[in-house]
């Protein structure tokens, strides 16, 4: 059964792609002719390399639903994705999530870098129990819900020239069932997604477990990491399965103490299926998340070697730093694209 808020869901997505003017207000949702035949689609393949962003990117944007999600990428001049699960099952008719994400993420980051007072640990326990019982919740409504809803946001997002390279739902962790984890898979191949991806669990059992499902599913299984990346991360992973693989993040990777980050691009470009971008500074520069360009970061160079070498994998933008004043997150967005562009030029 569809949730009571579906018809206000789908009233705010239209309302949104009819001012994107991605949407005849004429026309069904999902018709052909509903895509104005004129409108200019984005592409952001540069010089044979995609450059994609991951839908991540747009956390601060008011309106997180799927069709909201696609103009902004639109908006953006982005022509492929890493699609984040939140958007995707809530246009499916996911039941809403009681948690306040954007105080939950941002509670878990500060969690990460050792900067939550006593107050503000209390308040994250409250919101990870509040999440458990959200999960059993959307754990059931996978069960019962027609995949046939990912293929209608697929057409959707091809029509207006974006493609949807990599599925992220929050599927995939050791607390998950069989069922989820195969849901997930089988979600992102009617997405049109050739990888998931998720954050290394740092547990050889479970990229296993992982592992066996990507092969039965024929999809890739794509790794994330953040500070603990090392040349040598991902390589029990990879021993344990073909379909096992690498969703780089590279400037994380620089903000490890990793030198030489080129070389893990090299070295492990055939495993590769995405990599994250974004400009971070060496431990001995404070780690720092900066605009492109003024971190330690070699998001050029990295950018030049993909493109001398041909490689295959696209480049995923992936908004982190501060957004200024009087900005928003498409702006950045384009500033980020802006940069690829430069580089690949």
């Amino acid at each position: 059964m569809k949730p009571k808020n579906l018809n206000r869901r789908k009233f705010l997505g239209s309302a949104a792609l009819a001012s994107a003017g991605l949407l005849l207000p004429t026309h069904s949702l999902f018709a052909g002719p509903a895509i104005i035949k004129n409108w200019k689609k984005p592409n952001s393949k540069i010089n044979g390399v995609q450059i994609g962003v991951i839908t991540y990117s747009f956390r601060s944007m008011p309106d997180q639903s799927a069709e909201a999600t696609l103009k902004y990428v639109v908006d953006s001049g982005v022509s492929a994705i890493e699609l984040m699960g939140d958007p995707a099952e809530s246009f499916a008719g996911r039941p809403e999530n009681p948690v306040d994400r954007r105080t939950y993420y941002g509670l878990r980051r500060s969690k990460r870098d050792g900067q939550l007072t006593e107050d503000q640990e209390k308040e994250l326990a409250d919101l990870e129990a509040q999440s458990k019982s959200y999960a059993k919740q959307v754990a059931e409504w996978r069960k019962n819900m027609s995949l046939e809803d990912f293929i209608k946001l697929r057409k959707m997002y091809n029509d207006a020239g974006v493609t949807i390279y990599a599925f992220k739902p929050n599927a995939f962790k050791q607390n998950h069932t069989d069922a989820e984890i195969d849901w997930g898979m089988k979600a992102a191949k009617m997405l049109g997604a050739n990888h998931v991806t998720v954050e290394h669990p740092s547990d050889d059992a479970h990229t296993a477990r992982l592992g066996k499902f990507a092969k039965q599913n024929k999809i890739y299984m794509a790794y994330h990491g953040h500070e603990q990346q090392t040349p040598t991360f991902w390589d029990t992973a990879l021993q344990q399965s073909d379909y096992n693989a690498l969703n780089l993040d590279i400037g994380h990777y620089v903000a490890a103490g990793n030198d030489q980050p080129l070389q893990i691009i090299k070295d492990k470009h055939a495993h590769i299926k995405s990599m994250h971008m974004k400009d971070r500074q060496v431990p001995a520069n404070s780690k720092g998340n900066l605009v492109w360009g003024n971190g330690d970061t070699p998001l050029k160079e990295a950018l030049q070697l993909m493109k001398t070498k041909k490689y295959k994998f696209p480049g995923t933008i992936e908004l982190e730093y501060e957004i200024p004043e009087g900005s928003n997150a498409v702006t950045e967005v384009q500033k980020c694209l802006a940069f690829c562009e430069k580089a690949l030029g």
